[in-house]
């Protein structure tokens, strides 16, 4: 009887079991591996702008030096 109520109590509740409890279900790691590559092509690209970036702030400074120097 009390497993019976059990059961019929965690199958009207599961969705929110679930969600309380933070269970990850099949559909949420289906897809995982896509998920992974492509936060890790877009990590690689936002390295790539970073260091981009990096240049161009270098070569700004240089020419700003240059810049102050010949004004002096």
């Amino acid at each position: 009887m009390i497993d019976k109520y059990m059961n019929s109590y965690l199958d009207r509740r599961m969705k929110y079991l679930i969600e309380e409890w933070q269970i990850a279900t099949k559909n949420d790691i289906a897809d995982f591996d896509r998920r992974i590559k492509a936060i890790s092509t877009e990590a690689d690209k936002l390295e790539a702008s970073g260091k981009a970036a990096e240049t161009r702030l270098v070569s700004l400074e240089t020419r700003a030096q240059a810049l102050e120097a010949r004004k002096r």
